[in-house]
């Protein structure tokens, strides 16, 4: 029996022996992955082959976009998974830092929607901002991706292990990134000259791998890598041809170094798979369906070499599918590099707690919310696991923005103010950490300023001081300046003017939550009408009748939440804008004048029946309280625009300032149909009833008196909207068309 036990055991130990030097015999194979841009959704299908075939894969190494997807299927995401997660993201927001516009303040989102170019300006110099983009929305994004390997700082201990290629800006020198913050070291291998800003590591400042080694085989051969399978999705050289812009030159000539280095370094990969992506570019985002299948074929085209690798280095773990967590428990919040914005600003932009639990929605929204100050270049965090609890300590680093003045230009054009160029100086920091000063001087057809300096202290009381004069020339109606008895004597219905507003303004403003605010403040307006349209009667200098030359003196009060998506294409979201005007002195040109109180209100809700077609329900209404003796502040009804000034109202199918009376009530109803990205066919129908005393007859509501219709076509372009639309009212019988080049200011 004894003999028996003995020879079963030397049996067990061979067999046991055998298996290890099987195991040891086994060849480690590599897989490297060079950057492309879009053209690195190739990297995506080939590693769906690789799965499908049961291939273990040993060891991974990438730059730029190959470093990105290489990194993700190292820390454990299949191909299938990165294939699915990939479609669903919108590359034009990830890559361009867009916020939602729910994430700014109202003063940051007048920023966004009125200036084409802002560049920042010190000592009377400009200058260019280091890159389009911070790349805040793709660290965002892959500290998302990777939170379930927060922990990991060797990158050798990730499930596959990993390493990537950066290079240092000031030395010109190749830098392997295998240990640290997994999402900050592949966001710097894949910072891209120009488009993303460099990212700052242990004293290095990083961009793109690319640049030095952009397929990193020998780094990858020396981690003692057997087989290497290598996949390449970098540009060939192009032709004459093709050579048609000052990009595509430069482009070229950095390829150069690229194609050369690649002719030694194809003959040391052991299993060479090049897709198809001639036709396809760095940016070309919106293909990546197409670019993942043609991996795919440029995998299989492979299978034979493929499928032999697989028999000698089958996969013998399962990874486990990879999923994100929705929520997340941060018991602490360290932060390190704010030193003029204390630490209390900071959370109570992100809106977080210690030792609370927040959605990661939630999170990244507070993230956003902190970058859309533009008071920061950089917010870089990573999750730890707490040591003594569940959850996660959340360490960050701030990079306070330098930048504190800034030149801003805009252009526009419309049917009232005509063309106009804006220039812009805003001064942040100005007397406070917290506060902005802002001028804007617009050239044109008719000149005009708008000075604002604001203190903003956020859900506190801030304090805003406004100065804004605005004047243009046009046909108006009548009624605004004449009442019933003299526009019977002279016949007259319609006066060309010349209108000057000026309004000054202090006020207190305090936000209930970041997209409601309320305020209250005092206001003077100094308002000037005159005409050449000789009438007696009135007071007149030379050829001209002047109607209006007063300064008047009130106290306002407003309402406003804004959840719109987009101010000029909302998809959804409600919104309200109230405002309330005692008018309690006016100077001695209107020696008629008596306490009165204006009301009006805005209330509009956007809705989406899909991703192309949208319908935005607005109403409007106003009336006035006590004396009707000054008719140049009541409403007045037509045109098409945005931001008019006083109580103008716009109106499809009449001109501008053609119907008015001291009360009214208005709805509009808008379709909005994005026939293919930023392009939208707009149908819209408006209906309004506006006369003196409109709430006190009780006919406000029984019938529609004023009603018109447009058909237009708008794009959205840098500059802003690009509008073209035909009015028409059948009231009238009278079309129209106008037109809207850029944002409104």
């Amino acid at each position: 029996m004894k003999h028996i036990i003995l020879i079963a055991l030397i049996f067990f130990n061979i067999s046991l022996y055998a298996q290890e030097s099987v195991e040891e015999t086994k060849p480690k194979i590599g897989l490297v992955l060079s950057g492309g841009g879009a053209k690195g959704f190739a990297h995506i299908g080939v590693l769906k082959v690789i799965d499908s075939l049961g291939i273990k894969v040993d060891q991974v190494a990438g730059t730029s976009m190959g470093a990105i997807i290489g990194s993700l299927y190292a820390s454990g995401y299949t191909g299938k998974q990165l294939d699915s997660i990939f479609r669903t993201l919108n590359f034009d927001d990830v890559i361009s830092d867009n916020l939602p516009r729910e994430a700014k303040t109202f003063y940051e989102r007048d920023n966004a929607e009125k200036y084409a170019v802002s560049l920042p300006f010190d000592k009377f110099k400009l200058k260019l901002p280091s890159a389009i983009s911070r790349g805040q929305n793709v660290y965002n994004l892959l500290t998302y991706l990777t939170l379930h390997v927060s922990e990991v700082d060797d990158f050798q201990k990730l499930p596959i292990p990993f390493f990537c290629i950066a290079t240092d800006v000031e030395t010109g020198k190749e830098v392997i990134l295998d240990k640290g913050n997994l999402a900050k070291a592949i966001t710097a291998s894949g910072a891209f000259p120009s488009l993303f800003q460099p990212v700052e590591i242990d004293g290095q400042l990083l961009i793109d791998g690319g640049v030095v080694n952009n397929y990193p085989i020998d780094e990858l051969r020396a981690k003692g890598m057997d087989i290497i399978i290598g996949v390449d999705v970098q540009d060939g050289l192009a032709t004459r041809d093709e050579l048609t812009s000052a990009p595509d030159i430069l482009l070229q000539i950095n390829n150069y170094r690229t194609i050369n280095d690649m002719k030694s370094k194809v003959k040391k990969t052991d299993v060479y798979i090049k897709p198809d992506i001639k036709d396809f570019t760095v940016i070309s985002f919106s293909e990546g369906s197409q670019i993942v299948e043609n991996g795919e074929y440029a995998a299989s085209q492979k299978i034979d070499e493929l499928l032999a690798l697989a028999k000698t280095n089958q996969k013998s773990v399962q990874y486990k599918a990879v999923k994100s967590p929705d929520s997340i428990l941060i018991n602490s919040v360290n932060f390190d590099g704010n030193k003029r914005y204390t630490r209390s600003y900071v959370l109570g932009k992100l809106r977080l707690k210690q030792n609370s639990k927040v959605s990661y929605e939630d999170f990244n929204s507070g993230v956003n919310n902190l970058v859309a100050t533009n008071n920061f270049d950089a917010f870089q965090y990573k999750f730890k696991k707490s040591k003594d609890s569940d959850g996660y300590d959340l360490d960050a680093t701030l990079k306070e923005s330098k930048a504190t003045t800034f030149l801003k230009l805009g252009l526009h054009y419309d049917d009232l103010y005509k063309s106009a160029a804006l220039v812009n100086i805003t001064k942040k920091r100005f007397l406070f950490d917290n506060d902005v000063a802002s001028f804007d001087f617009i050239l044109g057809d008719n000149v005009r300023y708008n000075f604002e300096y604001f203190i903003d202290k956020g859900f506190y009381w801030s304090i805003g001081l406004r100065s804004r004069f605005n004047q243009f020339q046009k046909g108006i109606s009548a009624q605004l300046l004449l009442d019933d008895a003299e526009q019977d004597l002279t016949g007259i219905n319609k006066l060309d003017v010349e209108l000057q507003d000026q309004t000054n303004q202090f006020y207190l403003q305090t936000l209930f939550r970041k997209d409601f605010a309320f305020s209250v403040g005092a206001e003077h307006k100094r308002l000037r009408i005159k005409s050449e349209t000789i009438i007696d009667d009135f007071q007149s200098d030379d050829d001209e009748v002047i109607f209006e030359n007063t300064d008047y003196l009130s106290l306002f009060g407003g309402l406003k939440l804004d959840t719109y998506s987009n101010k000029y294409f909302p998809k959804k979201g409600f919104y309200f804008n109230g405002d309330f005007h005692l008018y309690l002195h006016a100077s001695n040109f209107n020696k008629e004048f008596s306490e009165f109180s204006i009301a009006k209100a805005d209330i509009g809700y956007a809705f989406s029946f899909s991703d192309k077609f949208a319908v935005n329900l607005l109403s409007q209404g106003g009336f006035k309280i006590g004396d009707d003796s000054t008719k140049t502040l009541d409403f007045a009804l037509g045109g098409y625009g945005n931001n008019f000034i006083n109580n103008f109202i716009s109106f499809y199918g009449y001109e501008n300032i053609a119907l008015t009376g001291n009360s009214f009530v208005k709805g509009t109803i808008t379709l909005d149909y994005e026939l293919f990205k930023k392009h939208h066919i707009i149908a819209a129908a408006n209906y309004a009833n506006i006369e003196d005393g409109l709430f006190e007859s009780g006919g406000w509501i029984s019938k529609v008196d004023y009603s018109g219709y447009a058909l237009g076509y708008s794009v959205e372009t840098f500059l802003g909207p690009l509008e073209a639309k035909y009015t028409w009212s059948p009231e009238n019988n009278k079309s129209i068309w106008v037109f809207n080049i850029g944002f409104w200011f």
